[in-house]
């Protein structure tokens, strides 16, 4: 049985992942779905053309995980394609947001998605693709998005790294860091703090990362950056010293407050 698992599945980019894959693999038998927001799933299922299997998990929850883990054990699947899309980030000031809450981006941006591709890797096949959504963010540190920067920053690491030691199996890793998406990403990242303005200028549609992604991964590419404002900044986070680039994120942070009125002049 050839499947692909999708994790943060039920909305925004992981949801398009699987809209997009639907269309494109049709050597794949079933689609297994991941999220803890089932009645998604369950909608998302409906306008599918493949079987769909739905896991309704916490996937920082060690039960759930090692639940998930057994299920692999049993069936012995064979895994065509993991896409990690499950996270979250929080922006404000470190030490205003919950340490429950900072923390919780670590185990579900990072270490979740450790364990779900350590549990696949098993079950795949020469040919096989991994994608790990990381982010623009793991460019550069982020004031008042640490945390979600940092961890971001590990993915993309982690993603280079297990790419090179696959690359014998002919298994490919893929990097997926697109900037701001057009997704429901901020409704839950802006609890605390707010975004630059000029970074929203640059949001893109999550279809156009997904397309990018992979386009990305059938080319065995191991990073994907979706648009030219993204690639310049990343080049940019690889010339200038990243301490004047934090200043100036600053200064342009201030000077928004300014012009909104909840600054001092």
């Amino acid at each position: 049985m050839n499947i692909i698992i999708i994790t943060g599945a039920s909305s925004g980019i992981g949801r398009e992942f699987a809209r997009q894959l639907d269309k494109r693999l049709y050597s794949v038998d079933v689609f297994w779905l991941i999220s803890r927001r089932k009645k998604e799933l369950e909608a998302l299922a409906q306008t599918l053309e493949h079987p769909v299997r739905i896991f309704d998990m916490d996937l920082t929850l060690e039960s759930d995980i090692f639940a998930f883990k057994a299920i692999l054990e049993k069936e012995c699947p064979v895994v065509r394609m993991l896409v990690n899309c499950a996270g979250y980030g929080l922006m404000g000031a470190f030490d205003r947001v919950s340490m429950g809450e900072q923390s919780g981006q670590i185990d579900l941006n990072c270490k979740a998605l450790v364990q779900m591709t350590h549990m696949c890797i098993p079950y795949m096949k020469p040919n096989s693709r991994i994608l790990q959504l990381a982010s623009s963010a793991a460019f550069l540190p982020q004031a008042d998005f640490a945390v979600y920067a940092a961890s971001k920053s590990f993915v993309l690491s982690f993603s280079r790294a297990l790419a090179q030691e696959l690359k014998e199996k002919s298994i490919y890793v893929t990097a997926v860091c697109p900037g701001p998406v057009n997704t429901a990403f901020f409704e839950r990242a802006e609890k605390f703090g707010s975004t630059l303005a000029v970074k929203k200028l640059t949001m893109v549609e999550a279809s156009e990362v997904v397309s990018d992604a992979l386009k990305a991964s059938a080319q065995r590419r191991r990073v994907c950056i979706t648009g030219i404002p993204m690639k310049l900044f990343y080049l940019a986070a690889g010339i200038f010293p990243h301490e004047i680039m934090l200043q100036g994120a600053a200064a342009l942070k201030k000077l928004e407050k300014i012009k909104t009125g909840k600054g001092k002049t």
